[in-house]
């Protein structure tokens, strides 16, 4: 029952997409191979259309379209899923401290999810910032810019589940309320002030209401520079802003209406 809120049946892209897909087309570099993507929508209604498109779909189907070559799992291209869905979607912001679709001001977050609708782990959200710090509000952050309009795309992925079987479900624009917004700008303010202060080391997963800070780095080695305890420049690991799993599942049972 779940499952079918989430996700719709097409067999096919809208007409019209299918018919222009290639006309309307460009090449985006995906880890180790060239895919097909579509250039930027050019509304918000556009994107809605090609969102519903791809919904019900498998990813093995997706890819397909796309002519890119799915992985067998994750392991090595952690990244597959939200380039598959970004070129099919026409996303053009990249790595930039901008929203993927920065013309409509909308930042696209794929969600995987198991049968019940419920988020099978945090969402990442930007790079934090460990240094220069000090004067920046929230309203100016990146965690604020990325968070302001987004379109969360579940996808069917539990564990067990093959990567190319694994389905697309029902797109959805979603903007924080009055109050996630102020408990993320809470989460925020408290989890900059201890970076600021030189507690890095201090700052765990548990901090925080709905917004945690982790590492995030490819290895060990790649380190970046932050603040130490004295007010010392030291060399750590990068830390990313990711939603937890209970922000992501309140939003997705909001959208869908699930207990």
């Amino acid at each position: 029952m779940y499952l079918a809120k989430l996700t719709v049946h097409n067999s096919q892209w809208r007409e019209n997409d299918q018919q222009n897909q290639r006309k309307n087309a460009n090449l985006l570099w995906s880890s180790s191979t060239w895919i097909l993507a579509l250039l930027p929508p050019d509304s918000i209604e556009q994107l809605l259309a090609r969102t519903q498109a791809i919904a019900g779909l498998t990813l093995a189907e997706l890819a397909g379209q796309l002519e890119v070559k799915l992985p067998v799992d994750l392991k090595r291209d952690k990244g597959t899923v939200g380039q598959l869905i970004e070129a099919a979607l026409g996303a053009c912001a990249g790595s930039k401290a901008e929203p993927d679709f920065p013309h409509l001001g909308v930042e696209l977050k794929t969600l995987p999810i198991d049968r019940y609708g419920k988020p099978l782990e945090s969402t990442y959200v930007c790079v934090a910032p460990l240094t220069g710090t000090v004067l920046e509000q929230f309203a100016e952050s990146w965690v604020c810019r990325k968070l302001q309009r987004v379109l969360w795309v579940p996808i069917f992925a539990e564990r067990e589940i093959p990567l190319a079987e694994r389905i697309i479900g029902n797109g959805f624009l979603w903007q924080p309320s009055v109050m996630q917004y102020q408990a993320l700008q809470q989460d925020w303010e408290e989890l900059m002030e201890q970076i600021s202060l030189g507690g890095l080391d201090q700052i765990r997963g548990a901090n925080g209401k709905y917004l945690q800070l982790r590492p995030k780095a490819a290895n060990s080695k790649a380190l970046t520079t932050g603040i130490g305890s004295q007010g010392e420049a030291v060399q750590t690991l990068p830390r990313g802003f990711y939603l937890k799993t209970s922000f992501t599942s309140a939003v997705l049972a909001a959208q869908f209406n699930l207990a």
